[in-house]
């Protein structure tokens, strides 16, 4: 069953991305969905933005452990205070809401990015347009000049 929540969010702030992420593992933890799949325009230029998903729930661990197998190539062993668990309890919502803030700051620069293309495109046809009127004014101011110098001279000439 998948379902599609649209969390239109109207401000990038860090509370939004804490609220939205609260909700999520709310939900999460109530076992109303299994996995939470972001997605959000990335910012790539001011004119261009690439549509991405990005799995946020359960944490996708398999690119980095294969990336951390060719690393490795020591058995060091670590020792953690707090435990592991503790840590992992503490950082993992702070990493879920984090890659929110993230998604909602990328998803924003795209925005304002792909407004300035639209308001540079208009200002760049308003100057066109501009121009074309210009010059069809001009055109029209020419002609009526000329219709009348034309009049002038058929009267005198008939006098």
């Amino acid at each position: 069953l998948e379902s599609f929540v649209d969390l239109n969010v109207s401000t990038t702030g860090y509370e939004s991305a804490l609220n939205i992420s609260d909700k999520l593992q709310e939900l999460y933890f109530d076992e109303k969905f299994d996995k939470c799949i972001l997605v959000f325009n990335k910012f790539k230029s001011a004119i261009s933005q690439e549509v991405t998903q990005q799995q946020l729930i359960p944490l996708d661990i398999s690119n980095s452990e294969k990336k951390e197998q060719k690393e490795t190539s020591s058995n060091a062993i670590y020792d953690y205070e707090p435990d592991e668990e503790t840590i992992l309890k503490d950082l993992l919502p702070k990493n879920v809401s984090t890659q929110i803030f993230k998604v909602l700051l990328e998803s924003d620069a795209g925005e304002h990015g792909a407004r300035m293309a639209a308001m540079d495109n208009a200002t760049r046809n308003a100057g066109e347009m501009i121009d074309s009127l210009t010059l069809k004014y001009n055109r029209t101011r020419q002609a009526f000049i000329t219709k009348e110098l034309i009049e002038i001279i058929s009267g005198a000439e008939s006098v």
